[in-house]
Order: structure tokens, then C-alpha cells, then sequence
């Protein structure tokens, strides 16, 4: 029988759920409404922004949670990541679209913060973006094409995270232990007998 690992559990899919939520919101609701509310690019950027700027924070203590989450659980589960078929995949799986979502969210936050500067309406603001000129319409387009890569890649996070979860199964922690078994020692029967009867 597995220890529990409640807390960790809990962070890992807490940051998760709010990283994939709130992303997939600001795309489609926040990003929308500022659309229909701005009537100008400007006001619609400064709209867009100021609910992206309000979010950060708390985003990035969801990312938090979730990475000091999944580091507890990866050192929990490690003699099962290298002693389970199939774990050691789906892990490696998950580890580089964590590190993809995250790159995607702060290449978001920095073409955030370029459009937010480029249509404030404060001089001090503006005098910042006269220094550091950008393509509006390009980085607007990058950005679009960012905010809805984040819900896309934690997306896919969620479903790994269910593929864990089949994976912790009794009858799936031994046939995977036994297939990687066979895997190094080939001559082995595919299907043991005590599993059979138990």
C-alpha cells in the first residue's frame, strides 16, 4: 500500500486546475469582453491588460503550488517512476509540457507588458514604450496566439495528470512492474501465475 500524499496531491492539481482555468477564461472571456467593451485598440488593450495584470499574481501562486506539488509527488513516486512500465514515459511526457507551458505563460506576460505600455494613456508609460518601439498588430497577434497556447498545453497536463492516476491502480502498479521486469530479462513468462490467483 502507497503512503498518502494528500498535500502534495492537492497542491500539484489545485495550481494546475487554477493555471489551465484561469488561462482558458482570459482567452475566451476576459480577452472577448474587452473586445466588445473597448471600441478602440487602445482601450481594448488597456482593458485586456489591466485583467491580465490583476491575474498574475495569483497565476504565478498557482504555478507555484503546482511545481513544489509535482516535485513532492515525483520524489514519492520514484521507486515506481523507475520500476513501472509506462511511468517514466508519461512523467517525461508531462515534465517537457510543463516546461512548455511555462515558457508559453512568460513569453505571454512579456508581450502583455509591452502592449499594456504601448496603449497607456500615463506619460511615464508612454515615454517607457517610446524607448522599446513595437509592432502593435504583430505582438497582438503573438500574444493571441500565446494566451490560447497556455490553456492548450495545461490542457494536455490535466490529461497526464488522469493517465497518473490510471497508472496508480493496484493491477496497473503490477503489470507495469512486471513488463519492465521482463523488459530487462526477456526470458521471463509474459503473465505470471500468482498474479492470476490474486
Amino acid at each position: 500500500m502507497s503512503e498518502r500524499n494528500t498535500l502534495m496531491r492537492s497542491l500539484h492539481d489545485v495550481g494546475l486546475a487554477a493555471w489551465f482555468g484561469g488561462s482558458l477564461m482570459g482567452a475566451v472571456g476576459l480577452n472577448e469582453a474587452a473586445k466588445a467593451e473597448g471600441g478602440t485598440w487602445a482601450a481594448t488593450a488597456r482593458i485586456a491588460s489591466s485583467g491580465w495584470a490583476k491575474w498574475t499574481p495569483v497565476n504565478a501562486a498557482a504555478i507555484g503550488a503546482h511545481l513544489f506539488g509535482s516535485g513532492g509527488l515525483l520524489v514519492a513516486n520514484a521507486p515506481r517512476v523507475a520500476a513501472q512500465q509506462g511511468v517514466g514515459a508519461s512523467t517525461l511526457a508531462k515534465t517537457v509540457i510543463t516546461g512548455a507551458a511555462l515558457a508559453v505563460t512568460a513569453y505571454a506576460r512579456v508581450l502583455g507588458k509591452k502592449i499594456e505600455l504601448a496603449s497607456s494613456a500615463d506619460p511615464e508609460d508612454a515615454e517607457k514604450a517610446a524607448k522599446h518601439p513595437i509592432d502593435t498588430d504583430k505582438a497582438q497577434r503573438q500574444l493571441a496566439c500565446a494566451q490560447w497556447a497556455v490553456p492548450a498545453l495545461t490542457g494536455a497536463l490535466v490529461v497526464l495528470n488522469a493517465l497518473h492516476g490510471e497508472q496508480q491502480r493496484p493491477a496497473e502498479q503490477t503489470q507495469g512492474v512486471w513488463q519492465r521486469a521482463r523488459s530487462m530479462a526477456p526470458h521471463m513468462p509474459s503473465v505470471p501465475d500468482w498474479h492470476l490467483t490474486h
